[in-house]
């Protein structure tokens, strides 16, 4: 105890005696200590002596390194070349929400959605025809590749009125430099403000890309999984319930499917008796060889960075995907089947089903050549596609196959100011011969003032979804076979500090489409959608922003295809940096959409269908928002869908809008949500 207390003491003495030492003839000691180190590190390196271990100082103290305290996280998309980084921006709630702002949603999330700004399904060769539910899906093209200097992880959790809960996971590392892996994990569950509208789905996405030593072998595999669970009520029986003050409890309002089934408003219970059930696995592997010029640098004695300037490249890719889409009622009322569906039930009350089951396996082999060895950006690709697809139709199991040529030229400059795509696609031969899709693209770079200027153009000829198809389970009214649909789309955007604008045209040719719920139709005249839109941020004040989004659509009337006039999306925030760390966006957002024939939904086939009978006229959509951000935490409190205030038979918030005809959305909503940012 006693030579513990001296060493104290001396301890203190030295600190203390230290601390009166002149500022100038400490720091002149530091560098004539530094110089001896150095002379000594120089010296031991001249005999052949290796410094082992991180460099300290005089005192044997370890040196901080700042790297440590820091990290780098970059990603790709996989067909893509360009490397984004992470989004930390709070403003804008779409970056944490499921369902953007731009989409429609049938009053509970994870419900069926559809965008309020037509988007045409471009996409040719085989397709089931269930998209009503794309939005919470996983999907191959939406895997994100990171390349990161430390293992990063993300923990988000959301939970809102009704019981509703939002569950998402991911996780990257880098184990060594040249290996990537990870894993995203999303849960949805909703039990919902009406009878029959629980939803939940699980998503799982697990992710790896190699590159060997020598950089001429390179590896990326995905693992992707989606279980969606969606309840279906077909909507309220009638929009006067929605007044009345006796059904203020949502609950109490009947409903057309699944009403008479026991309800429990319990988020753990995933089970659907009336409703859809689609899940989707899919696995996929491509393996490239590159053959090129070798090259290295000796970054040190021991070390060696090899370097590969790639000439030609053979690239082998491999998908399989097994999907199975199920529509079941285990208490159908048997005279709305036949009224909607026209569908004989055997008794008043019995269980109706419809299932389908998909396999597909592909294989894929191209050849891509680099023009320029040193901007691996710019190549040339050609290569061809075989699919089998195997499935359960009316008739019973059949086997499909496909056979596609596809090519794609690519040139994203060294100077990064020129960005050109041009890519194309032909089946050949099998169960949607004689589809293709072609696109271009070009993107130039101005300067930081003008910002960027973005042209496209893409066609493609489309057998029409297999639920059209007479051989489909889920085809309950149609006999005959569809042309090919053929959509033409084109535009320009401008992007730059000030303003981003831009225009868009599609042309929809043999439009294929849903009618009185469940009779395919084909329009026979083409169909032509303008649409033009703005988005700006505008400075109020020091601290005050008005963000400000809007779409202008125009179509013919007499179309299948029905869009609001205008779109528009405002949110005025105060903003700004407070207490060095806390940063805080809090406001009011307000969405509204012109009147419109807004499309119906027939549950049976998980699809959107036109009508032309109801006009959906709905206040703007009103929400005051506060979120924050502290170093990697983001937390946010929202109270949503404040214009369904209603004054009349005591005050409630059950002025309700539309989402669809019979689909009235939520009343008000409280939510609330976090998200951290974890360097491990």
């Amino acid at each position: 105890m006693k030579k513990f207390s001296l060493f104290i003491s001396l301890l203190i003495t030295v600190l203390a005696a230290n601390a009166q030492v002149d500022p100038d003839v400490r720091k002149e000691t530091i560098r004539q200590n530094r110089a001896n180190t150095q002379s000594q590190r120089s010296g031991n390196e001249t005999r052949g002596i290796r410094q082992e271990g991180p460099r300290k100082d005089s005192l044997a103290f370890e040196r901080r390194n700042d790297a440590k305290d820091s990290i780098t996280v970059t990603y790709r998309y996989l067909d893509s070349t360009r490397r984004l980084t992470l989004d930390s921006s709070i403003h804008d709630f779409d970056n944490y929400f499921s369902i953007p702002s731009g989409w429609l949603y049938l009053g509970n999330n994870g419900s069926a959605a559809r965008p309020i700004v037509f988007t045409p399904y471009r996409k040719p060769g085989w397709d089931p025809g269930f998209h009503a539910f794309d939005l919470y899906r996983y999907t191959l093209e939406g895997t994100k590749f990171y390349k990161t200097s430390r293992p990063f992880s993300m923990l988000s959790y959301q939970l809102a009125s009704g019981k509703e809960q939002m569950l998402k996971a991911m996780h990257t590392q880098n184990p060594r430099p040249n290996l990537n892996l990870g894993f995203d994990y999303r849960l949805i569950s909703a039990p919902g403000l009406f009878v029959t509208q629980n939803t939940n789905h699980n998503n799982y996405r697990l992710f790896g890309q190699y590159q060997g030593k020598r950089k001429r072998y390179a590896a990326s595999a995905v693992l992707v999984g989606n279980t969606i669970r969606a309840s279906e009520n077909g909507g309220i029986q009638n929009d006067s319930f929605l007044l009345d003050p006796n059904r203020k409890d949502r609950f109490t309002i009947p409903v057309n499917l699944g009403g008479a089934n026991e309800f429990r408003q319990n988020p753990f219970v995933t089970t659907v008796n009336t409703g859809n059930t689609y899940r989707d696995a899919s696995f996929f592997l491509r393996q490239s060889y590159d053959i090129g010029q070798r090259d290295s640098v000796a970054v040190n004695d021991s070390t060696t960075e090899y370097l590969f300037y790639p000439r030609l490249r053979l690239q082998y890719s491999f998908l399989t995907n097994t999907s199975s889409y199920q529509f079941r009622d285990i208490s159908a009322d048997s005279v709305i089947y036949d009224k909607w569906y026209g569908v004989t039930l055997p008794s008043p009350r019995d269980t109706f089903l419809l299932k389908e089951r998909w396999r597909m396996m592909s294989h894929d082999f191209s050849i891509m050549q680099f023009p320029d060895a040193k901007n691996p950006a710019q190549f040339l690709l050609a290569g061809i596609t075989y699919q089998q697809i195997k499935g359960n139709t009316k008739a019973g199991n059949e086997s499909f196959n496909n056979l596609k040529l596809h090519a794609e030229y690519r040139n994203r400059t060294r100077n990064k100011k020129w960005d050109m795509l041009l890519s194309g696609e032909f089946y050949l031969a099998g169960i949607t011969e004689g589809d293709y899709a072609v696109e271009a693209t070009l993107d130039r770079y101005l300067n930081a003032k003008w910002g960027h200027i973005s042209l496209f153009f893409s066609n493609s000829s489309r057998t029409p979804s297999f639920v059209f198809d007479q051989r489909s389970v889920f085809n309950l009214g149609t006999h005959g076979g569809f042309s090919k649909e053929n959509i033409t789309s084109f535009g320009a955007t401008v992007s730059n500090p000030l303003v981003t604008l831009f225009f868009r045209n599609h042309l929809v040719a043999n439009y294929v489409y849903l009618r009185d719920y469940y009779q395919a139709e084909q329009y026979g005249n083409p169909i032509n959608v303008i649409q033009a839109g703005a988005s700006k941020k505008i400075r109020l004040g020091k601290r005050w922003n008005w963000y400000l989004d809007a779409t202008m659509q125009q179509t013919d009337a007499a179309a299948p295809v029905k869009v609001p006039l205008l779109f528009t999306r405002n949110r005025i925030a105060f903003e700004g940096r407070f207490f060095k760390n806390l940063n805080l966006s809090t406001g009011l957002e307000a969405r509204y959409f012109t009147p419109f024939k807004a499309d119906g939904y027939t549950p049976v086939m998980g699809r959107f269908v036109p009508q032309d009978t109801l006009t959906i006229n709905n206040l703007p959509d009103v929400a005051a928002f506060a979120h924050f951000r502290i170093r990697g935490f983001t937390g946010y409190i929202r109270v949503e869908n404040l214009n369904t205030a209603r004054f009349t038979d005591g005050f409630s918030f059950t002025n309700n809008n539309f989402a669809a005809p019979l689909y009235p959305t939520q009343g008000m909503i409280f939510r609330f949500g976090i998200q951290w940012w974890f360097v491990n």
